[in-house]
């Protein structure tokens, strides 16, 4: 199920004219669900999925120690890429299915969420 709200999310973010530099990315450190740019501006986005009509938002499970982890891992990506002082944002995009069905419900993206 994350693979496909992971897809969700970036389906959404090009909509929005994000251009998306990667997906899944991994390293000893962490891994990011979506990196993308935003004009001038890196964007490190974590993907949270959920049903909806849960007990809590989907944001609230990127707690501060998956925070501490996002930004180990977006440091490498950012240094493999010589990149190390552009500049850039954590973001988390919640995407909501619905009660029954697997269909996406409605997706909320919260910017500079950290």
């Amino acid at each position: 199920m994350g693979a496909f709200g992971e897809a969700a999310a970036a389906e959404y973010l090009r909509k929005k004219r994000y251009e998306i530099l990667a997906m899944n990315y991994r390293c000893r450190l962490g891994e990011l669900d979506i990196v993308a740019k935003h004009r001038e501006t890196f964007v490190f986005a974590e993907v949270k999925l959920r049903r909806e009509g849960g007990y809590a938002g989907a944001a609230e499970a990127v707690t501060p120690v998956k925070q501490r982890r996002l930004r180990f891992a977006a440091e490498a990506w950012l240094a493999e890429n010589e990149l190390e002082d552009a500049p850039c944002r954590f973001d988390v995009i919640e995407v909501y299915l619905e009660k029954t069905g697997g269909r996406v419900k409605r997706i909320q993206h919260l910017e500079e969420a950290f």
